[in-house]
């Protein structure tokens, strides 16, 4: 029989007592929805519909993270930080926004341990709040199509502020609207855009391994922790 000990989890390597917070701000893309089957469909109904070469489906995933346009603007180009011409940019975003919206619940599901996580904060007294870049026109009816909209208190979209991830100010906007201090709020996320955000704005921050950090590890980004899920994050919270 093996007796040897579980292994010691990586939020438990970092986080040595539960955290005090008040709420909990979580992305949406790649931390509660697996979203990048319905993006690439689209990335690709629109590279076909232009003419274009259809990209590799894992090159299109590791456009994902920065919102619609960028991830638009890194299919027509083949490169994260580079600008289409302009007219081919003006007919391509209206061709992928198209699709996207007549696609955007087809196969996007929530991670494993996602619905169970926001319900533990639920239990747990915390408020909770979606930030992510993706535009409110797209997330608020992704949102209600999967189930989640009633979950949450705040919702802060790409396009709510003048400025988004990673910009802090959709964490400082939380912290307004929840009269908390930046310390009582954690952000869950899974790419620099998160905790850059949270480092700004001087909020705690977790990590999920599996989301779009375009392929790289969440620890090189120095998270307070690394979560397996949403449903562990919760075990590492309390009420403030």
């Amino acid at each position: 029989m093996n007796t040897s000990p579980e292994p010691e989890s990586k939020a438990h390597r970092v986080l040595r007592s539960p955290l005090p917070v008040k709420a909990v701000v979580i992305d949406l893309d790649g931390t509660i929805l697996d979203t990048a089957p319905d993006l690439i469909d689209a990335a690709a109904a629109m590279t076909q519909e232009l003419g274009l070469p259809i990209p590799d489906p894992e090159r299109l995933k590791s456009y994902i993270g920065n919102g619609i346009v960028s991830l638009v603007k890194r299919v027509l180009t083949g490169k994260i930080d580079a600008e289409p011409p302009a007219d081919l940019f003006a007919r391509a975003l209206p061709i992928f926004e198209r699709y996207y919206r007549q696609w955007i619940s087809r196969k996007s599901r929530p991670y494993p341990g996602a619905i169970e996580g926001l319900r533990a904060f639920q239990a747990k007294g915390l408020r909770l709040a979606c930030v992510t870049n993706k535009a409110m026109r797209f997330t608020e009816p992704l949102l209600k199509e999967t189930g989640l909209y009633d979950l949450f208190d705040l919702i802060i979209a790409g396009d709510t502020l003048p400025e988004k991830k990673p910009s802090p100010l959709p964490l400082q906007h939380t912290c307004a609207v929840f009269k908390i201090a930046p310390r009582e709020l954690l952000m869950i996320g899974d790419s620099a855009n998160d905790t850059q955000a949270a480092r700004a704005a001087g909020c705690p921050v977790f990590c999920v391994p599996y989301g779009y950090n375009r392929g790289q590890p969440v620890e090189a980004l120095e998270p307070d922790a690394v979560v397996a899920s949403l449903a562990e994050a919760a075990e590492w919270v309390v009420k403030a």
